[in-house]
């Protein structure tokens, strides 16, 4: 289920407080979300109406933080650890998206968008855990385009396993 079904697809979500409140108040109480252990809030970077409408609207048992290693993304993550940490909500972790690229032709390495260091200083400073890494891969996208998550699609791949490895920590954490 997603926001962007409420809208065409070309058009722009230009929804202010209120709009943007029963939309989520749609979402998360008149949707048959059938039995679930796990419920999946992919949410925009801030801390504004949208965090908070959730955090008063339904029971959270934690929040996962996802950023990229830019300093400007970093702030961003940070300030949403603080505010969960505000509203009491467990932090369960946080993972670094688009991490590192490797080229498919010579294999090497390179981390685009920063060191790996300020996500996990920031863990450290904020005294959560550290999840993992998420590489930068096209395949990921184009997985996700073709609604096949990349844990089906290529589950033997590195980037799979980056994604089970963070599922089973989460699992452990949360005790399923």
């Amino acid at each position: 289920m997603s926001m962007g079904y409420l809208v065409g697809d070309a058009a722009p979500v230009v929804w202010r407080g209120l709009m943007v409140m029963k939309a989520l108040q749609q979402l998360l109480h008149e949707v048959d979300w059938g039995g679930l252990d796990i419920l999946v809030l992919d949410l925009p970077p801030g801390t504004g109406d949208t965090q908070l409408t959730i955090t008063q609207q339904i029971v959270l048992d934690g929040a996962v933080i996802v950023s990229t290693p830019q300093d400007i993304a970093l702030k961003d993550a940070v300030k949403g650890v603080n505010m969960f940490k505000t509203v009491k909500i467990p932090l369960l972790g946080m993972i670094q998206n688009m991490s590192l690229f490797t080229c498919p032709h010579c294999h090497n390495s390179t981390h685009i968008f920063g060191s790996h260091s300020g996500v996990t200083h920031a863990c450290k400073e904020h005294d959560i855990p550290f999840l993992g890494d998420i590489p930068l891969h096209a395949s990921i996208c184009d997985d996700a385009d073709r609604g096949k998550p990349t844990v089906v699609s290529e589950p033997e791949s590195d980037r799979a396993k980056a994604f089970m490895a963070i599922a089973d920590e989460l699992s452990r954490t949360i005790g399923l």
